[in-house]
């Protein structure tokens, strides 16, 4: 089975339905900002106030190294950053390699911006700290949208989906 990277906004359900997806096949679960903290020492919220292009360029050498580690049995399931489309070093390592097949969580504007400011705890994140936070996240998640929509070789509409819906859906749509 390929490498499947769930791609999405920010509280897409990338990480829950990843582990229960590892969980159906028999894969391993590996989050993506998680990598990109390990090997930088830093948060990527850290790294990404220190300026996009810094956590960008630490996303895609975790990326690379990920893609480049050697393979175990069974199937690695990599929730990505929600950003991971506007990076075209990490979208050029995905295309180039085989074996990487990208699942694009889709969720509306509204529903990833309730998730988001939720979760928040009164900290948006760096990227939405603008003068109309909730405006660039609804242009940001639009413009996203679109890309992964064309990047994806799997959408998987997420809305009103359990984690293990999500992952049950993305295997059978695998398998079929």
């Amino acid at each position: 089975m390929e490498d499947i990277f769930l791609a999405g906004p920010k509280h897409s359900g990338k990480t829950s339905a990843g582990k229960a997806l590892a969980a159906l096949c028999s894969g391993r679960f590996i989050d993506l900002d998680e990598l990109v903290a390990e090997r930088s020492g830093e948060s990527p919220r850290s790294l990404y106030t220190e300026g996009p292009a810094v956590f960008r360029k630490a996303e895609a050498a975790a990326l690379a190294a990920l893609i480049g580690s050697e393979t175990i049995p069974g199937a690695r399931i990599v929730a990505a950053g929600g950003g991971l489309i506007d990076n075209p070093d990490a979208i050029a390592l995905l295309e180039n390699t085989k074996t990487a097949l990208c699942v694009y969580l889709d969720v509306s504007a509204e529903t990833a911006w309730e998730r988001i400011s939720g979760a928040a705890g009164g900290e948006l994140p760096p990227f939405l700290k603008t003068g109309n936070p909730r405006e660039t996240h609804r242009a940001l998640h639009e413009r996203r949208a679109a890309a992964y929509r064309q990047f994806a070789r799997l959408t998987i509409e997420a809305e009103r989906k359990s984690p293990e819906e999500i992952a049950r859906e993305i295997l059978e749509r695998l398998t079929h």
